[in-house]
């Protein structure tokens, strides 16, 4: 099993990335996805994950509204939409999988819980 986080970056307050997660060996049908992100000197938040039937989604208090997570299956990406960036937001970004069963409607939001980590890519918001 393997996770490809990428897009990560450079932008100014305000700005947009787009986060992508590509998952090889596995089947994205049976697996959900949680994107998390650890700051220098704190401990890897959640940020927002999604079920593997797609259908059902959540974001943390910290980036909802700002953020939007996805997925396409054709691809076996997963995607994190993040615009209104701000300082706080940098960090390394991390997408993570578990299986949870052929397209169930079953959120991870346990850091713990996931098996599979991506390895992680930068995210920087300059004030």
């Amino acid at each position: 099993v393997q996770l490809q986080a990428s897009g990560g970056g450079f932008v100014q307050t305000g700005g947009s990335l787009r986060l992508s997660c590509a998952v090889s060996g596995i089947t994205l049908d049976y697996y959900a996805i949680g994107w998390f992100r650890q700051a220098p000197g704190k401990e890897r938040e959640g940020v927002s994950y999604i079920s593997s039937n797609g259908g059902s989604t959540y974001y943390e208090d910290s980036v909802k509204g700002r953020f939007t997570i996805s997925r396409n299956y054709a691809a076996d990406t997963v995607y994190l939409q993040m615009n209104s960036l701000k300082p706080e937001d940098t960090a390394v970004y991390y997408c993570a999988a578990r299986t949870t069963g052929y397209r169930t409607s079953i959120l991870i939001k346990s850091t713990n819980r996931y098996p599979y980590w991506g390895q992680g890519t930068q995210v920087t918001v300059s004030s």
